[in-house]
């Protein structure tokens, strides 16, 4: 009976001080967020976002997924199976009758000599760049810096040189090219934006994200790099930022947070996704099934930084409280998935495909109208790599959803493996626009989507979470 007295002694007072341990880390953690928060270090100089315009292409390149199909069985030399495989993704994949693809694809056999791909290059980057100048009324020879990213297509000259060129920009302009860094690279480009506007003063920065499509089809029936084909479409976008005071009254919005992770160090990571050469020696972009688990934890690792940085306390405090109740308790007990819409008014993700956007939904519990921008912009556009976010944006804009003081966060992700999140205020109200790419049709949206399976139809898995 002694014994038994002594168990229960010893039982109760471990479990107080399991839960005085509990209580101290809870306080010492409380107590590194409020010291955090009070010596957080504030950037030199405030960077605002004046306009940004994305390029709609003609009607003429408007493609439905069945003109992809027929082009593909008359011009490409597939096989029953490979055509049968393609018109599944594209059934799975959440696009829409228009969206956009090269006038090259149209000949006879397609025409993808180097003209045309400099052609389509040069008409969505000089229409996205016209109409941003136009907007805000800023000359050329104002802009003190360009940061163009284009992942596939790396020319020489480059792509920055050849705005500097067109535009006239003065020889002491900073210019940057960025190659390779997938479709999370228009965030990267901000960032990199951001970081220059706090050593240059008194400067616009001009940021241009775009992909190739003309040069980069792939010829071949791997099911790994068919992918591609299925998605990616003609876009891009000119972002126009300022650091000068004088420039806030007109600004839409001020850049708050540029959070970038970058997992490439493991090789599955690094491996992911890339530039290869099939068994028969046709070059392509492969995607294998490490991208899932790869995405899940570099996004994951994003979220953790983000969080930090932008959840209210409140949110903080259930997050630690359910981190220790299941390192001391149990492990049974579900993670707590904060909740960033108590801190976010919009959120736009880049558009990798309806698995994705399904993801993203069910595992930062979003409502079906947090989503609808980028549902809208895959069913609309179609995967413009590091251009979608800002289509996504547009989409809030054309709706009039965006008032003073919003808060907007855009995340993208892609090869390497990569993932960035941009936080920025809104400064006054936006109201819909004439060079807006939804203006003429935004009152048709958003299109009800029939319910599809969400499973990718080739030997990728989906993940259960993002």
């Amino acid at each position: 009976m002694a014994s038994n007295d002594l168990q229960k002694f010893i039982a109760s007072h471990l479990s107080l001080f399991t839960n005085f341990i509990a209580l101290v880390l809870l306080c010492l953690t409380l107590t590194i967020l409020l010291l955090s928060k009070l010596f957080e270090s504030k950037p030199s100089r405030k960077v605002f976002l004046l306009d940004f315009a994305c390029y709609k292409p003609p009607a003429s390149q408007m493609w439905s997924k069945e003109l992809t199909m027929e082009i593909a069985r008359h011009q490409f030399t597939l096989s029953k199976e490979a055509l049968l495989f393609m018109e599944k993704l594209l059934e799975k994949s959440g696009l829409g009758p228009s969206t956009y693809l090269p006038e090259a694809f149209r000949t006879c056999p397609p025409n993808e000599c180097m003209e045309e791909v400099r052609k389509e290059s040069e008409t969505v980057i000089f229409g996205a760049v016209d109409d941003v100048l136009a907007k805000t009324g800023v000359k050329g020879k104002d802009i003190g810096i360009v940061i163009v990213n284009c992942c596939l297509f790396n020319t020489a000259p480059s792509l920055s040189a050849m705005i500097v060129n067109r535009y006239k920009l003065g020889d002491k302009v900073v210019s940057y090219n960025l190659s390779g860094m997938g479709c999370s690279a228009g965030l990267t480009a901000i960032g990199l934006a951001k970081q220059l506007l706090q050593v240059h003063g008194n400067s616009y920065a001009l940021v241009v994200s775009t992909e190739n499509i003309t040069g980069n089809r792939y010829q071949g029936e791997d099911r790994s790099m068919i992918l591609i084909n299925c998605l990616f479409r003609i876009g891009g976008a000119a972002i126009l930022l300022s650091n000068r005071p004088s420039d806030r009254h007109a600004a839409k919005y001020q850049l708050i947070h540029a959070v970038h992770t970058n997992t490439a160090a493991s090789d599955s990571s690094y491996n992911c996704i890339s530039s290869v050469e099939d068994s028969e020696g046709l070059p392509g972009v492969s995607i294998n099934k490490s991208l899932m688990p790869v995405a899940i934890k570099t996004i994951e690792a994003n979220l953790t930084t983000l969080g930090h940085l932008v959840l209210p306390i409140s949110e903080k405090i259930l997050f630690i409280a359910n981190y220790i109740a299941r390192h001391f308790h149990s492990e049974n007990i579900k993670p707590y998935v904060p909740d960033f819409m108590k801190a976010i008014d919009h959120i736009i993700t880049h558009v990798g495909g309806q698995p994705v956007l399904d993801g993203v939904e069910r595992n930062l519990r979003l409502s079906k109208i947090d989503m609808e921008a980028s549902r809208m912009t895959l069913y609309r556009f179609g995967n413009t790599s590091s251009s979608s976010v800002w289509y996504g944006l547009a989409y809030i804009e054309a709706k009039g959803r965006v008032k003073r003081g919003d808060r907007v966060w855009q995340i993208a992700f892609g090869s390497g493996f990569k993932c960035n999140s941009l936080i920025m205020k809104a400064m006054r109200d936006v109201d819909l626009e004439e060079n807006n790419p939804w203006s003429d049709e935004i009152d048709g949206f958003p299109v009800d989507l029939k319910s599809a399976d969400g499973a990718f139809p080739y030997d990728l898995e989906p993940a259960e979470q993002i």
